[in-house]
């Protein structure tokens, strides 16, 4: 059984700050009504994050921040059980476990909400911190299906990569740049060898369903935008999906995150 009810809507969203985007999130919840949502870049203490105000709407939250860059969490109306903060082995940067990764099992399904790193550019040190952070997030979805193969599972979040060429506007501008790289891409497929697949399909309602546009240079209106905020689920996700979408609309109007949301319908 995929979970408890017959449907259940999840989805992900990297706010760049929950406190800037607080009344777009609020409003975002009470109209998509997703079952579950991961965030990422919280930019908050766990302290700071607006817990009642999302309560009151029916979720319960699980976040883990810092303040600074980084912060995930998980807000669910299915249930939240088994609570993990941080994945098991995760290396640290400059001496510091980042908060970068938070998992739960909601309605009988085991999700991860993840931030990748970066990688800032080919040869630095976050580079090499990005791919042993992804090492380390393939360790722990093989660890969680050894432990229980029957509970499906997905992996939610900004992964700071590309899957493919088609998933960037112009390939040729990146050569030189992460998010398209190689070793990265060799790590979503190693993660894909876990027996876990990209469940958003393309193309969607539209050619490119990009994720991300910079803030800068028009890139929103010219649609120079990326592919890499993605929903990867194993075959009982995969197979149960009956619709997903990139929520473009959430990128207009006044003061948006940099990313939309990325909505996945499962039915079983």
């Amino acid at each position: 059984m995929l979970c408890e009810a017959a449907r259940m809507r999840i989805a992900t969203w990297n706010v760049n700050s929950v406190t800037a985007r607080l009344p777009r999130l609020l409003a975002w919840l009470d109209s998509a009504r997703p079952d579950v949502l991961c965030l990422q870049e919280l930019k908050c203490t766990d302290d700071a994050f607006p817990t009642e105000q999302v309560r009151e709407l029916g979720y319960e939250v699980a976040s883990h921040g810092t303040g600074r860059w980084n912060g995930v969490a998980i807000l669910s109306k299915a249930g939240l059980d088994d609570v993990v903060r941080d994945l098991p082995g995760q290396p640290a940067y400059d001496g510091a476990i980042e908060p970068r990764a938070i998992g739960a099992t909601c309605g009988g399904v085991r999700l991860w909400s993840v931030y990748v790193p970066n990688g800032r550019e080919p040869g630095h040190a976050h580079y090499d911190y990005k791919l042993d952070w992804l090492a380390a997030l393939n360790d722990t979805v093989a660890a969680d299906t050894a432990a229980d193969p029957s509970r499906p599972l997905a992996v939610l979040g900004d992964f700071n990569i590309a899957p493919t060429d088609d998933d960037v506007w112009d390939i040729a501008l990146f050569t030189e740049s992460t998010h398209i790289t190689e070793p990265e891409r060799k790590a979503l497929a190693a993660l894909r060898d876990t027996g876990l697949a990209d469940v958003v399909p393309r193309p969607l309602k539209y050619d490119h369903p990009y994720t991300y546009w910079d803030y800068r240079q028009l890139a929103f209106p010219k649609n120079n935008g990326m592919r890499i905020d993605l929903v990867y689920g194993d075959a009982a996700v995969a197979g149960a999906v009956s619709d997903a979408y990139v929520d473009r609309e959430e990128r207009k109007g006044k003061s948006p995150s940099d990313h939309a949301p990325v909505v996945v319908d499962l039915d079983r």
